[in-house]
């Protein structure tokens, strides 16, 4: 298992699967620090072309893009509808039917 968080929130994000979100929180979590999200939001931002990081699967709790239009919210979100990913009103993922929840590791 990865050491650090930051190799462990890598790890976690390289998991998520096509189609499907993840919320800051959870990510953090996942890798060992649920009050970490802003760390993950580093991380994204830090290593996401280099480690080439699903950025566009990660999500805030509401189910919506945490990034501003003209920042980046068009791209993440044509890249998620490309996935078959719906946002309904209010530019909202159905948390429900979208969010990743990863299979136990035997």
């Amino acid at each position: 298992m990865p050491s650090t968080f930051h190799q462990r929130t890598i790890a976690v994000l390289k998991r998520v699967r096509r189609g499907k979100v993840v919320t800051y929180g959870q990510v953090a979590a996942m890798a060992g620090n649920p009050l970490a999200a802003r760390q993950v939001v580093r991380t994204l931002n830090t290593a996401s072309e280099k480690e080439k990081l699903p950025w566009h699967r990660v999500i805030n709790s509401q189910g919506k893009i945490s990034l501003k239009p003209g920042q980046g919210y068009e791209l993440q979100k044509k890249l998620l509808q490309k996935e078959g990913v719906k946002f309904g009103r209010g530019g909202q993922i159905d948390l429900k039917k979208y969010q990743w929840v990863p299979r136990r590791r035997k």
